[in-house]
């Protein structure tokens, strides 16, 4: 399914959200230069399971650098279609989940989902040596908190094979069936050992449990005004 837009209108300008979109689009254009030495940046850069898990490999990285991986890797992708596939899921949702919490909240809701996404990541593939990047651990956060509250909100979406219709979805749907396809193929990569398709399955799950349960206990900020519309 690809998300057009949503119904909700945010409230004021999305600062943190456009600072994280042009974050990851700068780091990435400077992994276009990098040329061969992307291979060398990825492993220090992103998070590789097998650092965490084995002590030969954990002793060639500092602490520091153990701990800047979590976060760094947040802001790596695999190419042009990874990069907008994630910035543009975040421009949809995260304008709302930013006005909800408020900026600073934002930030730290969208980072904490990211370590939380590597948590399980790395608990679910301890002896992989595959570097894990991309934002999608920390957007997943993103939905899981716009899960939590806006689920009657309505998601303009194109399902193929029907590219030429557009549905418009409550939220509660859009996303549900977004996780449930997520756990599904995480459990099944779980049987295959590893990474299937080399997506992080569960680095998704992860993000949007955590997204949506500490969001449980969030009290908003303000409340975004909704628009008016008639189902026909």
């Amino acid at each position: 399914m690809l998300p057009l837009r949503d119904d909700i209108p945010a409230s004021r300008f999305p600062t943190v959200t456009v600072g994280i979109i042009v974050v990851n689009v700068l780091i990435f254009l400077q992994e276009a230069r990098m040329g061969p030495d992307l291979e060398e940046m990825l492993i220090t850069y992103a998070v590789v399971p097998a650092r965490y898990t084995s002590p030969e490999l954990a002793q060639h990285f500092t602490w520091a650098q153990q701990i800047f991986s979590f976060f760094s890797s947040m802001f790596l992708h695999g190419g042009w279609i990874h990069l907008l596939g994630n910035v543009w899921t975040l421009w949809i949702f995260g304008d709302n989940v930013e006005d909800r919490l408020g900026r600073t909240r934002y930030l730290m809701l969208y980072l904490a989902s990211g370590i939380a996404a590597a948590v399980l990541h790395i608990f679910t593939n301890p002896g992989s040596v595959v570097p894990t990047i991309g934002a999608s651990g920390a957007i997943a956060g993103v939905m899981g908190a716009y899960f939590r509250f806006y689920p009657h909100a309505r998601v303009e979406t194109i399902i193929p094979p029907f590219i030429f219709w557009v549905f418009r979805l409550p939220a509660v749907v859009f996303l549900g069936w977004w996780f449930i396809l997520q756990f599904l193929n995480g459990a099944m990569s779980l049987g295959a050992r590893g990474q299937a398709a080399g997506v992080a399955w569960w680095a998704h799950v992860g993000g949007f449990l955590f997204g949506f349960v500490i969001c449980l206990y969030a009290k908003k900020t303000t409340e975004p005004r909704r628009t008016n519309y008639i189902d026909v």
